[in-house]
């Protein structure tokens, strides 16, 4: 952890053991994508139960994730990712035995106090790399990502099957995460949190409050682009299912083959193409071109009409946006010493977290209203402000390659 793990003798790269965990857990993930949408009609609800399913999850994320990332920093990272996999079994399960919209609501409910392994896995992989193949590393979380949107959908949507069946997917998922847990245990060495060393910034007393922690690190705007990215994203994830049944009669089969694609673009993006891009264009570069691509597709989508097209435009703005979180990510675990790192990613899923809740449900109050046309506008606008932000404001973390704050 820039020296927090300690004692074991690697016989892989640490970047890659921890990929290992988090892949097997992210399939899991993934398997549920394509089935939430149809899960609430199916068991009463409508348009709106669909984004108040994504809300709770995402709320209680929230709430929770902050907890995470300081107990790893306390008791080390290893302890807490084993904790929140094991309670993300659990909630699968229970997401499979669903029978009543409530059961839904409280499966959800429960993976999202649980949902703390992908902010404390990001904190271990950056623990674990170099400063300057941190791009490179958080790259391989989004890889890992990829490899789960690529695996779960497909898994889930053919478990489901033409009777869309959620039993097989959520039991399948919740077997991924126990899987996820041994591996942990297996590869993953015993870390320990370090002795406040000379970092980056005064270590922060456990009194210090989330906003007093964020504003001495100078980084209430960087944390704020976290809630559009991730609103926007969600929103996308929540139309995008329905839209596409709803003018194209797909299922949870056939959009659990187009997110399996936009894992592919992922994989390929974040895990072989994004440190060279970083390198070459500069990391603030890359978030606004990726920026660009999402906002742009997002606008297409109100015109599109054909099949392939509005298919197209989906996959398009996903692979703008996956270029944007690792970047996000490599600034803001960055900015912090290593024995800090665990809250500040904890800190970045919450505010990711308050864009999840956010964006499904103004999207799916839009739509009430509204058509589709004007939900994708709605969904492109907090885009264009990360757009700006990246040319304005993230200026100053363009110093030593866009890791540090420029000192004012």
């Amino acid at each position: 952890m820039d020296g927090v793990v300690s004692g074991a003798t690697w016989r892989l790269p640490p970047e890659w053991l921890v990929f290992t965990v988090i892949v097997v857990d992210l399939i899991g993930f993934g398997i549920v994508i394509p089935i939430l949408p149809f899960m609430s009609p199916l068991l009463g609800g409508d348009e709106m139960d669909v984004a108040l399913v994504i809300a709770v999850y995402s709320l209680c994320a929230g709430l929770f994730g902050p907890f995470w990332g300081s107990l790893s920093d306390r008791i080390g990272r290893k302890r807490v990712l084993m904790i929140c996999l094991f309670g993300g079994a659990f909630s699968y399960g229970m997401l499979g035995a669903a029978t009543e919209l409530w059961m839904l609501y409280a499966a959800r409910a429960v993976g999202g106090v649980m949902a703390g392994s992908l902010p404390v896995a990001s904190a271990l992989m950056a623990d674990v790399s170099a400063p300057h193949r941190r791009a490179k590393a958080m790259g391989l979380v989004g890889t890992a990502f990829g490899l789960g949107l690529i695996l779960g959908p497909v898994i889930g949507g053919v478990l489901a099957g033409p009777d869309n069946t959620f039993l097989w997917p959520g039991l399948f998922a919740a077997g991924m995460s126990i899987v996820s847990v041994f591996l942990a245990a297996l590869l993953l060495p015993a870390d320990r949190p370090d002795k406040p060393s000379s970092g980056l910034a005064p270590v922060a007393t456990p009194r210090e409050s989330m906003l007093a922690f964020t504003q001495r690190r100078r980084a209430l705007l960087l944390t704020s682009q976290y809630v559009l990215h991730t609103g926007a994203v969600s929103s996308a994830i929540y139309l995008s299912p329905l839209w596409l049944a709803a003018f194209l009669d797909w299922g949870p089969q056939e959009v659990g083959i187009l997110f399996g694609l936009v894992g592919l673009i992922m994989i390929i993006v974040q895990g072989a193409l994004l440190d060279w891009m970083t390198r070459t264009f500069g990391l603030l570069n890359v978030l606004t071109g990726g920026a660009v691509i999402f906002a742009s597709s997002l606008v297409a989508a109100v015109v599109v009409e054909a099949e392939f097209a509005r298919a197209t435009v989906v996959f398009l703005a996903f692979a703008g946006a996956t270029c944007c979180l690792p970047v996000l990510n490599t600034i803001a675990s960055s900015i912090v010493a290593a024995e800090e790192r665990g809250r500040m990613m904890g800190i970045t899923a919450l505010a990711a977290s308050i864009g999840r809740v956010v964006g499904p449900l103004l999207t799916g109050l839009v739509l009430a209203v509204g058509d589709y046309g004007v939900a994708w506008c709605v969904v492109a606008l907090p885009v264009l402000v990360v757009v700006l932000w990246s040319q304005t404001g993230a200026s100053r973390y363009a110093r030593n390659g866009g890791l540090q704050p420029v000192e004012r």
